[in-house]
Protein backbone atom coordinates (compact mmCIF):
# COMPACT_ATOMS: atom_id res chain seq x y z
CA UNK A 1 0.00 0.00 0.00
CA UNK A 2 1.00 3.53 -0.93
CA UNK A 3 1.50 6.66 1.26
CA UNK A 4 2.42 9.41 -0.29
CA UNK A 5 2.81 12.42 1.89
CA UNK A 6 3.12 16.32 0.43
CA UNK A 7 4.90 18.03 2.48
CA UNK A 8 7.42 15.52 2.85
CA UNK A 9 10.49 17.88 4.01
CA UNK A 10 8.10 19.04 7.20
CA UNK A 11 10.04 18.71 10.18
CA UNK A 12 7.35 16.56 12.17
CA UNK A 13 7.23 13.90 9.40
CA UNK A 14 9.28 11.60 11.19
CA UNK A 15 6.35 10.95 13.34
CA UNK A 16 3.87 9.98 10.96
CA UNK A 17 6.51 7.51 9.60
CA UNK A 18 7.31 6.15 13.45
CA UNK A 19 3.96 5.07 13.72
CA UNK A 20 4.02 3.75 10.66
CA UNK A 21 6.84 1.81 11.68
CA UNK A 22 4.81 0.30 14.51
CA UNK A 23 2.15 -0.96 12.46
CA UNK A 24 3.03 -4.92 11.86
CA UNK A 25 -0.66 -6.02 10.55
CA UNK A 26 -1.29 -7.28 7.24
CA UNK A 27 -2.49 -4.47 4.85
CA UNK A 28 0.16 -2.01 6.27
CA UNK A 29 1.91 0.84 4.43
CA UNK A 30 4.38 -0.46 2.38
CA UNK A 31 5.94 2.31 0.51
CA UNK A 32 5.73 6.08 1.21
CA UNK A 33 6.61 8.74 -1.05
CA UNK A 34 7.58 12.14 0.59
CA UNK A 35 6.68 15.01 -1.85
CA UNK A 36 8.05 18.35 -1.43
CA UNK A 37 9.37 21.44 -3.11
CA UNK A 38 12.62 21.99 -1.26
CA UNK A 39 14.80 19.38 -2.17
CA UNK A 40 17.32 19.83 0.53
CA UNK A 41 14.51 19.58 3.69
CA UNK A 42 13.63 16.37 1.84
CA UNK A 43 17.10 14.74 1.99
CA UNK A 44 17.42 15.91 5.59
CA UNK A 45 13.52 14.26 6.53
CA UNK A 46 15.04 11.39 4.02
CA UNK A 47 18.04 10.74 6.96
CA UNK A 48 16.05 11.03 9.82
CA UNK A 49 13.56 8.35 8.90
CA UNK A 50 16.04 6.04 7.43
CA UNK A 51 17.57 6.24 11.18
CA UNK A 52 14.05 5.19 12.50
CA UNK A 53 14.10 2.51 10.58
CA UNK A 54 16.99 0.74 11.18
CA UNK A 55 16.99 -2.54 12.78
CA UNK A 56 13.22 -2.44 11.70
CA UNK A 57 12.34 -5.26 9.77
CA UNK A 58 9.90 -4.81 6.50
CA UNK A 59 10.25 -1.06 7.14
CA UNK A 60 8.24 1.13 4.84
CA UNK A 61 10.15 1.93 1.60
CA UNK A 62 10.99 5.19 1.24
CA UNK A 63 11.30 8.05 -1.88
CA UNK A 64 11.43 11.53 -1.78
CA UNK A 65 10.57 13.75 -5.17
CA UNK A 66 10.03 17.43 -5.88
CA UNK A 67 7.61 16.56 -8.73
CA UNK A 68 3.59 16.49 -7.59
CA UNK A 69 2.30 14.08 -10.18
CA UNK A 70 5.04 11.35 -9.88
CA UNK A 71 4.48 11.22 -5.81
CA UNK A 72 0.85 11.38 -6.21
CA UNK A 73 -0.02 8.76 -9.34
CA UNK A 74 -1.03 5.47 -7.94
CA UNK A 75 -1.39 6.43 -4.17
CA UNK A 76 -3.68 4.52 -1.78
CA UNK A 77 -3.57 7.67 0.64
CA UNK A 78 -2.46 11.15 0.56
CA UNK A 79 -1.62 12.48 3.76
CA UNK A 80 -1.01 16.52 3.04
CA UNK A 81 0.67 18.73 5.43
CA UNK A 82 2.10 21.56 3.49
CA UNK A 83 2.83 24.93 4.30
CA UNK A 84 2.15 27.42 1.64
CA UNK A 85 4.75 30.41 2.58
CA UNK A 86 6.78 28.52 4.87
CA UNK A 87 7.54 29.29 8.47
CA UNK A 88 8.68 33.31 7.29
CA UNK A 89 4.73 33.67 6.04
CA UNK A 90 3.43 32.17 9.19
CA UNK A 91 5.69 34.77 11.17
CA UNK A 92 4.48 37.70 8.37
CA UNK A 93 0.92 36.61 8.67
CA UNK A 94 1.36 37.38 12.62
CA UNK A 95 3.37 40.44 12.22
CA UNK A 96 0.86 41.99 9.83
CA UNK A 97 -2.10 41.26 12.69
CA UNK A 98 -0.29 42.32 15.71
CA UNK A 99 1.00 45.42 13.97
CA UNK A 100 -3.03 46.18 13.76
CA UNK A 101 -3.33 44.87 17.23
CA UNK A 102 -5.40 41.73 16.13
CA UNK A 103 -4.35 38.27 16.48
CA UNK A 104 -2.46 36.54 14.24
CA UNK A 105 -2.43 33.20 14.79
CA UNK A 106 -1.70 30.68 11.77
CA UNK A 107 -5.31 29.40 12.33
CA UNK A 108 -7.44 31.91 14.44
CA UNK A 109 -8.43 35.30 13.72
CA UNK A 110 -6.40 37.35 10.57
CA UNK A 111 -3.46 35.30 10.49
CA UNK A 112 -5.62 31.95 9.73
CA UNK A 113 -7.33 34.18 7.03
CA UNK A 114 -4.46 35.13 5.97
CA UNK A 115 -2.69 31.61 5.94
CA UNK A 116 -6.38 30.35 4.27
CA UNK A 117 -6.35 32.80 1.60
CA UNK A 118 -2.67 31.70 0.56
CA UNK A 119 -3.16 28.18 0.89
CA UNK A 120 -6.93 27.29 -0.57
CA UNK A 121 -5.47 27.88 -4.20
CA UNK A 122 -2.75 25.32 -3.69
CA UNK A 123 -4.79 22.92 -2.07
CA UNK A 124 -8.02 23.01 -4.55
CA UNK A 125 -5.40 22.38 -7.48
CA UNK A 126 -3.73 19.27 -5.62
CA UNK A 127 -7.12 17.85 -5.08
CA UNK A 128 -7.44 18.32 -8.79
CA UNK A 129 -4.55 16.51 -9.37
CA UNK A 130 -5.74 13.28 -6.99
CA UNK A 131 -8.92 13.41 -8.49
CA UNK A 132 -7.47 13.07 -12.02
CA UNK A 133 -4.08 10.95 -11.11
CA UNK A 134 -5.27 8.92 -8.28
CA UNK A 135 -8.75 8.76 -8.19
CA UNK A 136 -9.61 5.57 -5.36
CA UNK A 137 -7.25 7.61 -3.34
CA UNK A 138 -8.40 8.40 0.49
CA UNK A 139 -6.66 12.17 1.01
CA UNK A 140 -6.21 12.46 4.91
CA UNK A 141 -5.71 16.20 5.40
CA UNK A 142 -3.59 17.76 8.24
CA UNK A 143 -2.87 21.39 6.32
CA UNK A 144 -4.05 24.04 8.48
CA UNK A 145 -6.44 25.77 8.79
CA UNK A 146 -7.92 21.87 8.41
CA UNK A 147 -11.33 23.17 8.44
CA UNK A 148 -11.66 25.17 5.52
CA UNK A 149 -8.50 23.23 3.68
CA UNK A 150 -10.50 20.02 3.57
CA UNK A 151 -13.91 22.21 2.64
CA UNK A 152 -12.06 23.50 -0.23
CA UNK A 153 -10.60 20.17 -1.15
CA UNK A 154 -13.64 18.43 -0.62
CA UNK A 155 -15.81 20.42 -3.15
CA UNK A 156 -13.38 18.33 -5.55
CA UNK A 157 -12.85 14.94 -3.77
CA UNK A 158 -16.24 14.96 -1.71
CA UNK A 159 -16.14 12.32 1.18
CA UNK A 160 -12.68 10.97 -0.19
CA UNK A 161 -10.49 13.80 1.96
CA UNK A 162 -10.86 13.83 5.42
CA UNK A 163 -9.48 16.62 7.66
CA UNK A 164 -7.39 15.21 11.24
CA UNK A 165 -6.40 17.47 14.15
CA UNK A 166 -4.72 16.20 17.42
CA UNK A 167 -6.12 18.91 19.71
CA UNK A 168 -9.86 17.05 20.39
CA UNK A 169 -8.14 13.72 20.96
CA UNK A 170 -4.84 15.58 23.10
CA UNK A 171 -7.90 17.07 25.05
CA UNK A 172 -10.20 14.09 25.65
CA UNK A 173 -6.98 12.27 26.93
CA UNK A 174 -6.55 14.88 29.65
CA UNK A 175 -10.14 15.14 30.59
CA UNK A 176 -10.26 11.47 30.90
CA UNK A 177 -6.65 11.05 33.12
CA UNK A 178 -8.20 13.79 35.35
CA UNK A 179 -11.15 11.52 35.69
CA UNK A 180 -8.66 8.29 36.52
CA UNK A 181 -10.15 6.48 33.51
CA UNK A 182 -7.59 3.58 33.08
CA UNK A 183 -8.02 3.44 29.50
CA UNK A 184 -9.52 6.38 27.44
CA UNK A 185 -9.89 4.36 24.32
CA UNK A 186 -12.77 3.32 25.87
CA UNK A 187 -14.41 6.82 26.69
CA UNK A 188 -17.11 7.72 24.47
CA UNK A 189 -16.06 12.01 23.41
CA UNK A 190 -19.14 14.05 22.93
CA UNK A 191 -16.75 17.03 20.92
CA UNK A 192 -18.60 19.11 18.25
CA UNK A 193 -17.83 22.11 16.76
CA UNK A 194 -15.22 23.07 13.84
CA UNK A 195 -11.29 22.95 13.79
CA UNK A 196 -10.27 24.31 16.25
CA UNK A 197 -13.77 25.72 17.65
CA UNK A 198 -15.52 22.53 19.74
CA UNK A 199 -16.27 21.77 22.89
CA UNK A 200 -16.55 18.89 24.76
CA UNK A 201 -19.89 18.47 26.03
CA UNK A 202 -19.55 14.87 27.58
CA UNK A 203 -17.12 11.85 28.43
CA UNK A 204 -19.31 8.90 28.43
CA UNK A 205 -17.28 5.74 29.98
CA UNK A 206 -19.89 2.57 30.55
CA UNK A 207 -22.64 4.61 29.47
CA UNK A 208 -22.11 7.45 32.23
CA UNK A 209 -21.66 10.78 31.83
CA UNK A 210 -18.29 11.23 33.76
CA UNK A 211 -18.15 15.35 32.93
CA UNK A 212 -20.78 16.02 35.54
CA UNK A 213 -18.10 14.96 38.01
CA UNK A 214 -15.42 16.41 36.62
CA UNK A 215 -16.81 20.13 36.62
CA UNK A 216 -18.00 19.65 40.47
CA UNK A 217 -14.56 19.52 41.32
CA UNK A 218 -12.77 22.13 41.30
CA UNK A 219 -9.51 20.41 42.12
CA UNK A 220 -10.02 17.75 39.21
CA UNK A 221 -11.33 20.23 37.01
CA UNK A 222 -7.66 22.56 37.54
CA UNK A 223 -5.74 19.48 37.71
CA UNK A 224 -4.98 19.62 33.64
CA UNK A 225 -4.17 22.14 31.11
CA UNK A 226 -7.11 23.76 29.93
CA UNK A 227 -8.60 23.79 33.52
CA UNK A 228 -5.32 25.81 34.42
CA UNK A 229 -6.05 27.88 30.85
CA UNK A 230 -9.52 28.89 31.15
CA UNK A 231 -9.68 28.75 34.71
CA UNK A 232 -11.98 26.41 36.84
CA UNK A 233 -14.83 29.27 37.24
CA UNK A 234 -15.16 30.05 33.45
CA UNK A 235 -15.20 26.44 32.31
CA UNK A 236 -18.13 26.03 35.55
CA UNK A 237 -19.99 28.71 33.80
CA UNK A 238 -19.76 27.18 30.05
CA UNK A 239 -21.07 23.52 31.47
CA UNK A 240 -18.20 22.59 28.96
CA UNK A 241 -14.73 21.94 28.39
CA UNK A 242 -13.09 24.14 25.23
CA UNK A 243 -10.62 23.23 22.61
CA UNK A 244 -7.69 24.95 23.35
CA UNK A 245 -7.93 27.69 20.61
CA UNK A 246 -10.57 28.45 22.34
CA UNK A 247 -8.50 31.04 24.65
CA UNK A 248 -7.54 32.74 21.65
CA UNK A 249 -11.63 33.92 21.83
CA UNK A 250 -12.35 33.63 25.31
CA UNK A 251 -9.16 35.64 26.37
CA UNK A 252 -8.47 37.52 22.68
CA UNK A 253 -6.96 41.18 24.71
CA UNK A 254 -5.13 39.56 26.71
CA UNK A 255 -3.34 37.01 23.99
CA UNK A 256 -2.88 39.58 22.12
CA UNK A 257 -0.62 41.82 24.62
CA UNK A 258 1.28 38.72 24.94
CA UNK A 259 2.33 37.91 21.79
CA UNK A 260 2.65 41.53 21.11
CA UNK A 261 5.26 41.77 23.80
CA UNK A 262 6.92 38.12 23.58
CA UNK A 263 10.30 38.80 22.36
CA UNK A 264 9.29 36.37 19.18
CA UNK A 265 5.91 34.95 17.54
CA UNK A 266 5.49 31.38 17.22
CA UNK A 267 6.12 31.32 13.94
CA UNK A 268 9.54 33.58 13.93
CA UNK A 269 10.57 31.13 16.60
CA UNK A 270 9.97 27.78 14.54
CA UNK A 271 11.12 29.73 11.91
CA UNK A 272 14.57 29.97 13.78
CA UNK A 273 14.55 26.55 15.41
CA UNK A 274 13.94 24.73 12.10
CA UNK A 275 16.57 26.42 10.01
CA UNK A 276 19.13 25.30 12.66
CA UNK A 277 17.34 21.87 12.22
CA UNK A 278 17.71 21.57 8.29
CA UNK A 279 21.60 23.56 8.43
CA UNK A 280 22.78 20.69 10.80
CA UNK A 281 21.44 18.34 8.97
CA UNK A 282 23.64 19.67 5.77
CA UNK A 283 26.69 18.25 7.97
CA UNK A 284 26.69 14.45 6.89
CA UNK A 285 28.23 13.47 9.96
CA UNK A 286 25.08 14.83 12.57
CA UNK A 287 23.34 11.90 14.21
CA UNK A 288 19.94 12.75 12.15
CA UNK A 289 17.70 11.17 14.87
CA UNK A 290 18.98 12.65 17.67
CA UNK A 291 19.12 16.55 16.36
CA UNK A 292 15.23 15.94 15.28
CA UNK A 293 14.26 14.53 18.49
CA UNK A 294 15.89 17.27 20.59
CA UNK A 295 14.58 19.94 18.13
CA UNK A 296 10.66 18.21 18.30
CA UNK A 297 10.81 18.11 22.43
CA UNK A 298 11.91 21.68 22.42
CA UNK A 299 8.76 22.72 19.81
CA UNK A 300 6.53 20.70 21.72
CA UNK A 301 7.05 22.32 25.29
CA UNK A 302 7.07 25.91 23.98
CA UNK A 303 3.53 25.29 22.66
CA UNK A 304 0.95 28.21 23.34
CA UNK A 305 3.75 29.62 25.64
CA UNK A 306 1.89 32.79 25.62
CA UNK A 307 -1.52 31.84 26.41
CA UNK A 308 -0.15 29.54 29.33
CA UNK A 309 1.83 32.54 30.66
CA UNK A 310 -0.84 34.87 30.72
CA UNK A 311 -3.26 32.18 32.39
CA UNK A 312 -0.54 31.12 34.91
CA UNK A 313 -0.97 27.96 33.86
CA UNK A 314 2.70 26.88 33.95
CA UNK A 315 4.37 24.03 32.23
CA UNK A 316 2.64 21.75 29.92
CA UNK A 317 2.18 18.51 31.39
CA UNK A 318 5.22 15.79 30.01
CA UNK A 319 2.24 13.64 28.80
CA UNK A 320 1.13 15.80 26.75
CA UNK A 321 4.81 16.46 24.79
CA UNK A 322 4.58 13.38 22.44
CA UNK A 323 2.02 14.14 19.68
CA UNK A 324 -0.98 12.68 18.64
CA UNK A 325 -1.94 13.40 15.04
CA UNK A 326 -0.13 10.75 13.34
CA UNK A 327 -2.01 7.94 15.42
CA UNK A 328 -4.75 9.63 14.41
CA UNK A 329 -3.88 9.43 10.81
CA UNK A 330 -2.73 5.72 11.54
CA UNK A 331 -6.06 4.87 12.83
CA UNK A 332 -7.63 6.47 9.97
CA UNK A 333 -5.81 4.66 7.28
CA UNK A 334 -6.37 1.24 8.89
CA UNK A 335 -9.88 1.57 9.78
CA UNK A 336 -10.45 2.58 5.62
CA UNK A 337 -7.80 -0.31 4.43
CA UNK A 338 -8.45 -2.73 6.25
CA UNK A 339 -12.23 -2.06 8.06
CA UNK A 340 -11.01 -2.09 11.14
CA UNK A 341 -14.30 -0.19 12.85
CA UNK A 342 -13.77 2.69 14.75
CA UNK A 343 -14.32 6.40 16.23
CA UNK A 344 -12.27 9.44 15.88
CA UNK A 345 -12.51 12.69 15.84
CA UNK A 346 -12.41 14.39 11.96
CA UNK A 347 -13.55 17.09 10.33
CA UNK A 348 -16.30 15.90 7.24
CA UNK A 349 -19.01 17.36 5.83
CA UNK A 350 -22.14 17.86 7.73
CA UNK A 351 -24.47 16.40 6.22
CA UNK A 352 -27.02 16.43 8.75
CA UNK A 353 -24.93 16.91 11.60
CA UNK A 354 -25.41 20.02 12.86
CA UNK A 355 -28.72 21.72 12.07
CA UNK A 356 -27.99 24.84 11.96
CA UNK A 357 -25.27 24.97 9.05
CA UNK A 358 -25.80 23.01 5.56
CA UNK A 359 -24.80 19.57 4.43
CA UNK A 360 -21.44 20.87 2.30
CA UNK A 361 -20.10 22.49 5.15
CA UNK A 362 -16.79 20.70 7.20
CA UNK A 363 -17.85 20.08 10.40
CA UNK A 364 -15.53 18.61 13.54
CA UNK A 365 -16.77 15.77 15.12
CA UNK A 366 -17.02 12.11 16.28
CA UNK A 367 -17.05 9.81 13.28
CA UNK A 368 -17.60 5.74 12.36
CA UNK A 369 -14.90 5.06 9.94
CA UNK A 370 -15.00 1.94 8.23
CA UNK A 371 -13.98 0.85 4.91
CA UNK A 372 -16.58 3.24 3.16
CA UNK A 373 -14.70 6.22 4.59
CA UNK A 374 -16.05 8.29 7.98
CA UNK A 375 -19.41 8.82 9.05
CA UNK A 376 -20.42 11.39 11.67
CA UNK A 377 -22.16 10.95 14.12
CA UNK A 378 -25.37 12.84 15.12
CA UNK A 379 -25.07 14.85 18.07
CA UNK A 380 -26.65 17.22 20.31
CA UNK A 381 -27.48 20.80 18.99
CA UNK A 382 -24.53 23.66 20.56
CA UNK A 383 -25.84 25.82 22.88
CA UNK A 384 -26.34 29.69 21.65
CA UNK A 385 -23.23 30.61 22.58
CA UNK A 386 -21.36 28.56 20.75
CA UNK A 387 -23.94 27.64 18.03
CA UNK A 388 -23.02 31.79 17.15
CA UNK A 389 -19.61 31.13 17.13
CA UNK A 390 -19.28 28.60 15.41
CA UNK A 391 -21.75 30.18 12.57
CA UNK A 392 -20.07 33.22 11.96
CA UNK A 393 -16.50 31.67 11.86
CA UNK A 394 -18.10 29.29 8.82
CA UNK A 395 -19.31 32.42 7.24
CA UNK A 396 -15.79 33.81 7.36
CA UNK A 397 -14.76 30.78 6.00
CA UNK A 398 -17.43 30.41 3.46
CA UNK A 399 -15.79 34.13 2.46
CA UNK A 400 -12.09 33.08 2.50
CA UNK A 401 -13.42 30.25 -0.57
CA UNK A 402 -15.50 32.58 -2.63
CA UNK A 403 -12.27 35.25 -2.34
CA UNK A 404 -9.57 32.63 -3.17
CA UNK A 405 -12.05 31.26 -6.07
CA UNK A 406 -12.81 34.79 -7.93
CA UNK A 407 -9.56 36.34 -6.74
CA UNK A 408 -11.95 39.18 -5.46
CA UNK A 409 -10.03 41.59 -2.87
CA UNK A 410 -13.48 43.08 -1.56
CA UNK A 411 -14.44 39.54 -0.87
CA UNK A 412 -11.21 38.69 0.77
CA UNK A 413 -11.58 42.49 2.81
CA UNK A 414 -15.10 40.95 3.82
CA UNK A 415 -13.45 37.85 5.23
CA UNK A 416 -11.01 40.20 7.68
CA UNK A 417 -14.02 41.78 8.49
CA UNK A 418 -16.90 39.66 9.46
CA UNK A 419 -14.38 37.82 11.84
CA UNK A 420 -15.35 37.84 15.44
CA UNK A 421 -11.94 38.81 16.41
CA UNK A 422 -11.13 41.72 13.81
CA UNK A 423 -12.75 44.81 15.16
CA UNK A 424 -13.25 47.42 12.41
CA UNK A 425 -13.94 47.42 8.43
CA UNK A 426 -11.12 49.96 8.18
CA UNK A 427 -8.70 47.41 10.32
CA UNK A 428 -9.81 44.52 7.49
CA UNK A 429 -8.54 46.85 4.50
CA UNK A 430 -5.41 47.44 5.99
CA UNK A 431 -4.95 43.95 7.10
CA UNK A 432 -5.55 42.89 3.08
CA UNK A 433 -3.28 45.70 2.15
CA UNK A 434 -0.46 44.30 4.59
CA UNK A 435 -0.75 40.74 3.72
CA UNK A 436 -0.91 41.59 -0.20
CA UNK A 437 2.78 43.50 0.40
CA UNK A 438 4.36 40.74 2.29
CA UNK A 439 3.01 37.54 0.39
CA UNK A 440 3.49 37.01 -3.30
CA UNK A 441 0.83 34.28 -2.81
CA UNK A 442 -1.88 36.88 -2.48
CA UNK A 443 -1.03 38.67 -5.96
CA UNK A 444 -4.43 37.27 -7.31
CA UNK A 445 -6.10 39.36 -5.35
CA UNK A 446 -7.26 42.00 -7.68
Amino acid sequence: MKLTILGGGGFRVPLVYGALLQDHAEGRVTEVVLHDLDAGRLSAVTRVLAEQAAGVPEAPEVSATTDLDEALRGADFVFSAIRVGGLEGRANDERVALAEGVLGQETVGAGGIAYGLRTVPVAVDIAQRVARLAPDAWVINFTNPAGLVTEAMSRHLGDRVIGICDSPVGLGRRIARALGVKNPGEAWIDYVGLNHLGWVRGLRVAGRDELPRLLADPDLLGSFEEGKLFGTDWLRSLGAIPNEYLHYYYFNREAVRAYQQAEKTRGAFLHDQQARFYAEMKNPHAPALTVWDRTRAEREATYMAENRETAGAGERDEDDLSGGYEKVALALMRAIARDERTTLILNVRNRRTLSVLDAEAVIEVPCLVDANGAHPVTVDPLPDHATGLVCAVKAVEREVLAAAGSGSRATAVKAFALHPLVDSVNVARRLVEGYTEVHPGLAYLR
